[in-house]
């Protein structure tokens, strides 16, 4: 087994570089796969403790799923334990860029910083990213009334999931911080995102975040946690 310092470098292709933070994974010949960490089940030693999730995000062209498109969908497979809310490992990642039907409004590019060139030809591994929401017992984004709306649309499927939202679904405000906002949350965490607002980057830093402890010894992940409806529960039981 070793431990690694997780830290993501987002790049335009669906690959993560995977540096480390605090993820317990094991080295091996098939621990990588497309760029990323990828563990099987059977390498994990997976036990009933031990759950799979998904984090997700996308960059898209407006604020509108029904008028605007996703031009960058990122998503993380991971394991946590289901009593102590640690996360445990990231099994797998997916980022993807999209061109879009229209032309990327300067007003978006202004927030994510992609273009038209940048997404021109690109197109999402679909079969992939379904395979991965098929193994996510829940899934999970910052703002995901947000990230939700757009990703239905794509991936019909997903609706049936529970959605955790990281921004609205823990207490940040409780503990003292003035805004909820992602960009904020990882500034005041001392966690630095390679490129801000890009999907990859995103994804892997809520993570990085979610695993962090309060002040009561428990992550912020846990909180999350004690959310899942009954349903969700007796499915992943």
């Amino acid at each position: 087994m070793l431990v690694l310092q997780l830290t993501f470098c987002a790049s335009q292709s669906r690959n993560l570089l995977i540096q480390a933070e605090m993820l317990l994974i094991r080295s091996g010949p098939e621990g990588h796969r497309d760029g990323g960490i990828f563990l099987s089940r059977a390498e994990q030693s997976i036990d009933a403790h031990l759950g799979v999730a998904g984090f997700l995000d996308v960059e898209t062209t407006g604020l509108s799923p029904y008028e605007h498109e996703v031009v960058e969908f990122a998503l993380a497979l991971f394991t946590y334990n289901r009593l102590s809310g640690e996360i445990v490992a990231v099994v797998d990642v997916y980022t993807g860029l999209r061109e879009p039907d229209r032309p990327i409004p300067a007003a978006a590019t202004r927030v994510h910083g992609l273009t038209i060139d940048d997404v021109r030809g690109h197109r999402l591994d679909e079969e992939r990213i379904e395979r991965m929401l098929a193994q996510a017992e829940f899934l999970i984004a910052h703002n995901a009334a947000f990230d939700r709306g757009f990703v239905t649309r794509l991936f019909p499927e997903s609706q049936a999931k529970q959605w955790l939202c990281s921004m609205r679904g823990v207490k940040w405000r409780y503990r003292g911080f003035s805004s909820a906002a992602l960009q904020n949350l990882l500034h005041w965490h001392d966690i630095k995102p390679t490129q801000a607002h890009r999907a990859g980057d995103d994804v892997q830093c809520a993570l990085q975040l979610l695993s962090r402890k309060d002040s009561t010894g428990n992550t912020y992940f846990w909180e999350l946690l004690q959310q899942l409806d009954l349903k969700t529960k007796k499915d992943i039981s």
